[in-house]
């Protein structure tokens, strides 16, 4: 049995609220800065992603949390696929994919129109991945993240 196959996804709870910071600290620091807008948002994930419409997941394995995702709304069409990390002694094994393909079933349920994320050419697995699951460039507005050099979207069907 893999280890992607004993991965469950679950959905954000209270309790669970510090590992989306957790997480995504690990790889911002690795590869970038934190970002006034990352700490906010990563502070303060109930009032800044859940209330106003949008869905954290976590990926968990044998009872640890070993990934995060989530879909911010934008509008009732739209949201940005966002904060997605899986810590890094794991990476490799198939994680991505499950929590990847874990949004792109909730936004068909959820009848959610597109998907955009916005990331960086250097991070040449995750611009793998997204391209594997349909996602496109489309043209990178000014002001997001400085980090940001790519902006990418998928209609969801």
């Amino acid at each position: 049995m893999s280890l992607e196959n004993t991965v469950e996804i679950i959905p954000f709870s209270t309790d669970l609220k510090e590992h989306i910071k957790i997480l995504n600290l690990e790889w911002l620091k690795k590869y970038f800065k934190v970002e006034p807008k990352d700490e906010i948002v990563l502070s303060n994930p109930q009032s800044e992603i859940i209330d106003k419409g949008g869905m954290i997941f976590y990926a968990k394995y044998n009872n640890q949390i070993i990934g995060t995702v989530s879909l911010i709304k934008i509008d009732d069409f739209t949201f940005e696929l966002s904060k997605m990390a899986v810590t890094n002694t794991i990476q490799g094994l198939g994680i991505g994919k499950k929590i990847m393909e874990h949004c792109l079933a909730v936004a068909k349920k959820e009848g959610i129109y597109k998907l955009i994320l916005y990331s960086n050419r250097s991070l040449l697995s995750a611009i793998h991945l997204y391209e594997k699951y349909g996602f496109v460039e489309i043209a990178l507005e000014d002001g997001v993240y400085e980090r940001a050099d790519i902006k990418m979207e998928r209609i969801i069907r």
